[in-house]
C-alpha cells in the first residue's frame, strides 16, 4: 500500500524523470484530457461574436496634426441641422474619443445625392 501512495505522490509532485514510464503516463493523461475533455465537458468558452460597425468611416490626416473623418451618409440618415451634428458625433466618438464637431461638408454624387460627410473635429 505504501508503494501505491508513493507512486500517486510522484504523479502529484511530478517527481519522475523525463523518459521514464510514469512520466510518459502523466503526459499521456494530460494530452488525453486536452483533446477529449472538450467533447464531454461544457467549458462555455465560445469566442465572442464581434459585430462590425454598420457604417464605414475613413480617417485621413488634415495636414495640421488633426484628422478628417469621412462618414457614410447612411449613418446619418435623413436628418437636418443639429440632428446631423449629433448623428455624426455618435459615429465618430467611438473611434476618436470625446471630441467636438468643428465643421462638416456634405459629399455628393453627380446627381446631387449626399453620399458621405467629411467631418473635422477638435479635442475638448
Amino acid at each position: 500500500m505504501n508503494r501505491i501512495w508513493r507512486t500517486i505522490r510522484g504523479y502529484i509532485w511530478w517527481t519522475y524523470e523525463r523518459g521514464s514510464f510514469h512520466y510518459d503516463v502523466m503526459v499521456t493523461v494530460i494530452l488525453l484530457f486536452i483533446f477529449i475533455a472538450p467533447h464531454y465537458i461544457p467549458f462555455n468558452d465560445k469566442p465572442v461574436e464581434r459585430v462590425p460597425h454598420p457604417t464605414v468611416v475613413i480617417v485621413n490626416p488634415d495636414g495640421e496634426g488633426g484628422f478628417f473623418y469621412q462618414v457614410d451618409a447612411t449613418a446619418v440618415g435623413n436628418k437636418h441641422g443639429a440632428d446631423i451634428n449629433a448623428a455624426l458625433l455618435r459615429v465618430i466618438e467611438p473611434i476618436a474619443g470625446e471630441v467636438q464637431l468643428a465643421d462638416y461638408k456634405a459629399v455628393t454624387d453627380r446627381a446631387g445625392k449626399v453620399i458621405a460627410y467629411k467631418v473635422r473635429v477638435s479635442r475638448h
